[in-house]
């Protein structure tokens, strides 16, 4: 960056500014497949600091017209959405303070850690419902802009669902907080005559003036992170206009958020958890029809391969859990390693199905209930009894975890890891494409998801260094998704666009409905100064240009 740039900034920013080597390719990275070198790191202190970023960043572009800002909360973004080649801006240093709860609503800053956030809400027996996988390395920032979910989501749905309002900062260097409007409280702020009046507006009429294409354009599935959420923004019926909808999973495209408001609901006191083991995927189907009426909390599973995975790399995961978890972790894959050892076959998919309520008495009819209803199916079932399920929640999510640091000379390659699809068809989607990566012997891959939400994550461990190997991922991209959208899924669930599914957009909503995602960029951010190339702008040459040399 120009010095002169560089001594402007430090005369508007309270915070730190970083522009040594060592912090620039610490940022270089998110948890994604790509390395993409910023020019400069901001730790911004205060709301001044980010309200003076941007007004610096418009005064200049003209003259630096690749002058951009991306803010960033944790790092744990898989999609590459937190990181771009000019000025990041890092939240998790300044704005992290812990949160306020009132009643059941915590108010929250972008850089707070969630696992921070859970300590303070478990005090008064709330939690945050649609935390993700990542729970105890993300923060507040990443969830609400890429509107993550969960193992909770089943029950309780995604992000979207529990942000009240927004503190934000747009293009103007001015600071705004959106929440739900009702007809006379919108009218007003179309009233105005300043930059808030004028999105108002403008997105008004840019859902009115299309709202039956939009409507039609929701993806049909529990799960979405793909695009700008413009189907949830205006609710015709309650007469309700909310820009909140608009924001959650906008990947910081539009703005910065300084803090959000966030429902919070109560912590069950019992749960019980039925675990099911298929040899064959035959009766998923019949077993998905009996299980969700049941209405369980969670419905998740993973493969042969993930615990193949697992056991042949125990020691990295032991490792990572400390000596009380290792041996938790012994106890959870005691049945892998006897059925391994004892040359019996692993089953090809491990469900597990979870109950909670405040009466004992139902979660255990609720386990009886489904165990009879399956019994003309003749599964393998296993009863995780209170305070033992935690053990087998290891497997499930450490596993994944461990899945996403290197192990030895592999490394995870999330690029088709977050599809969503009707549950129904779940068997003929995995298959086709398990199928596609089976052609490419150097991939090893897991599969595991959310069965109830039709939501899957397949991992990929490869050697990225192999020419094969980043030859081959977008050729497997575009077919994984050409097979998504024959389905009428989604590219995404809770992991969001980012540098690797933004190309995709208009493949899966079409022409139309990106041309109006581009309005909505274009009315919020007109240049460009928002982590470009998410949502609007990404190309897959880019990415691939950027994927990573080095882990």
């Amino acid at each position: 960056m120009d010095p002169k740039l560089i001594e402007e900034l430090k005369k508007n920013i309270e915070g730190d500014i970083s522009t040594d080597n060592d912090t620039l390719m610490l940022y270089s990275h998110d948890t994604s497949l790509f390395e993409v070198k910023p020019q400069v790191v901001v730790f911004p202190k205060n709301q001044k600091d980010v309200e003076n970023l941007i007004k610096f960043v418009e005064k200049n572009k003209k003259e630096y017209p690749n002058l951009s800002l991306t803010g960033r909360s944790a790092g744990t973004d898989m999609s590459g959405g937190a990181i771009n080649d000019s000025i990041i801006v890092a939240f998790g240093k300044y704005f992290n303070h812990a949160p306020k709860i009132t009643d059941n609503v915590g108010t929250v800053e972008p850089g707070l850690f969630y696992r921070d956030f859970e300590v303070e809400t478990l005090k008064k027996n709330l939690i945050f419902a649609s935390y993700p996988a990542s729970r105890g390395l993300c923060a507040m920032g990443g969830i609400v802009n890429n509107d993550s979910g969960g193992e909770k989501s089943l029950q309780y749905g995604k992000t979207e669902n529990f942000v009240k309002k927004i503190k934000v900062v747009l293009k103007d260097g001015n600071t705004y907080t959106l929440k739900p409007l009702n007809e006379k409280e919108l009218k007003e702020k179309m009233e105005q005559k300043d930059f808030e009046g004028e999105v108002y507006k403008k997105m008004y009429k840019l859902i009115t003036g299309n709202y039956e294409e939009i409507m039609k354009a929701k993806p049909q599935v529990t799960k979405n992170s793909a695009g700008y959420f413009l189907w949830n923004v205006y609710d015709k019926e309650k007469k309700i206009f909310d820009l909140t909808k608009l924001w959650v999973g906008a990947q910081g495209t539009l703005g910065f958020m300084l803090e959000a408001e966030i429902e919070l609901v109560p912590v069950h006191k019992h749960r019980d958890m039925l675990i099911i083991y298929l040899h064959d995927l035959s009766h998923l189907g019949q077993i998905i029809d009996i299980v969700l009426p049941l209405k369980p909390e969670s419905f998740e599973s993973y493969d042969d391969n993930t615990l193949k995975l697992a056991l042949k790399y125990f020691p990295e995961f032991a490792q990572q859990l400390g000596f009380k978890g290792m041996v938790e972790a012994g106890f959870a894959f005691f049945r892998a390693f006897f059925d391994l050892f004892t040359g019996r076959k692993l089953p090809k998919l491990v469900l597990q199905v979870d109950f909670t309520s405040d009466d004992l008495k139902e979660v255990e009819e609720k386990v009886a209930t489904l165990k009879e209803k399956l019994k003309p199916l003749h599964p393998e079932t296993q009863v995780a009894e209170e305070d033992q399920e935690q053990k087998y929640w290891l497997v499930r999510r450490e596993s994944f975890n461990l899945l996403r640091k290197k192990i030895r000379d592999k490394h995870t390659a999330a690029f088709i890891d977050d599809f969503v699809i009707n549950p129904h068809d779940m068997v003929e989607v995995i298959t086709q494409v398990t199928d596609i990566l089976k052609k490419h012997p150097e991939f090893t891959f897991t599969v595991a998801g959310h069965v109830g939400n039709g939501n899957f994550h397949i991992i990929p461990l490869v050697d990225i260094r192999l020419p094969s190997v980043r030859k081959a991922i977008p050729e497997i991209s575009k077919q994984v998704y050409a097979i998504i959208h024959k389905y009428h899924g989604s590219n995404t669930g809770e992991h969001n666009d980012g540098l690797i599914r933004t190309p995709y957009l208009e493949q899966m909503y079409g022409k139309k409905i990106t041309d109006l995602f581009k309005e909505v960029k274009n009315i919020f951010d007109p240049d460009d100064i928002f982590n470009p190339r998410k949502k609007v702008g990404g190309t897959i040459d880019y990415a691939m240009d950027h994927l990573r040399e080095n882990w």
